[in-house]
């Protein structure tokens, strides 16, 4: 798997990927990732990459030559058949959000061409011409696209075999159709008792079933109270069984 990063500030990724459990899947090659500064393909004594908006307004707009020209740069380096091309993502704030359904798509995949927008935005021509997906992390702004790339780059990265310490990890986390779509439970470690709170009896039980019944008992509740939406989707699925609405019911 491959990403090829756009980026005016590729400095911003290199305690990123020199850092953290994932950073295996970087320095084994099994998720490469390349840093390409369109500035470096700009022209002109000052390498120029934006200039004002047409029209007026405030900030600068990225240019399309040189983004053009580095993204030429990347297709070459790919080596890439016109039908076998890796897509064009921009980080947008008219993007769909990004979820786990889209993490597991994108991990099945070759990689992408990740496009990190900086100043108030960037050509629409280019954008018209060359971007194929366009990605949110939510209804905010960030100064430019890099923090969200980094998110994608992450969470594709740890589900990628060997990555985690421990295989199955990632099959228990938020969100995950393991868990079939909920939130996850608490967790909890040694001491057994601290600040005058004793870990849930249950888990001291040694009983494998009353452990998974009180963890699913919690993940319903954590979730109906936080994301009930979630809820309405497991239901939905039909993946809520009669003891699982028993507890929704007492919950109220």
């Amino acid at each position: 798997m491959r990403f090829d990063v756009i980026t005016l500030f590729p400095e911003l990724f290199a305690p990123f990927l020199a850092s953290g459990v994932t950073r295996r899947a970087y320095a084994s090659g099994q998720v490469d990732v390349q840093l390409w500064n369109p500035r470096d393909h700009a022209q002109g004594n000052y390498r120029r990459v934006d200039d004002r908006p047409f029209g007026g307004g405030p900030g600068m707009v990225m240019m399309a030559e040189p983004l053009a020209q580095c993204l030429a740069a990347i297709r070459a380096a790919r080596d890439e058949s016109v039908d076998a091309r890796a897509p064009v993502v921009l980080f947008s704030p008219i993007g769909q959000t990004l979820n786990h359904a889209a993490v597991e798509r994108w991990s099945a995949s070759t990689g992408a061409v990740l496009l990190c927008g900086r100043y108030e935005g960037i050509d629409q021509r280019f954008i018209d011409l060359h971007v194929d997906v366009q990605m949110s992390l939510g209804d905010f702004v960030l100064s430019g696209g890099e923090i969200a790339a980094m998110a994608l780059i992450d969470a594709v990265a740890r589900l990628q075999p060997g990555v985690l310490n421990d295989e199955g990890s990632h099959q228990f986390d938020s969100f995950n159709p393991a868990l079939d779509g909920l939130l996850d439970c608490p967790h909890y470690t040694r001491p057994e008792e601290w600040a005058g709170k004793a870990v849930p009896a249950p888990l001291m039980s040694g009983h494998h079933l009353q452990i998974e019944r009180w963890r699913r008992d919690q993940r319903l509740a954590i979730t109906a109270r936080h994301r009930p939406d979630l809820i309405g989707i497991a239901r939905e699925a039909g993946l809520l069984g009669p003891a699982d609405e028993a507890v929704l019911a007492r919950l109220g």
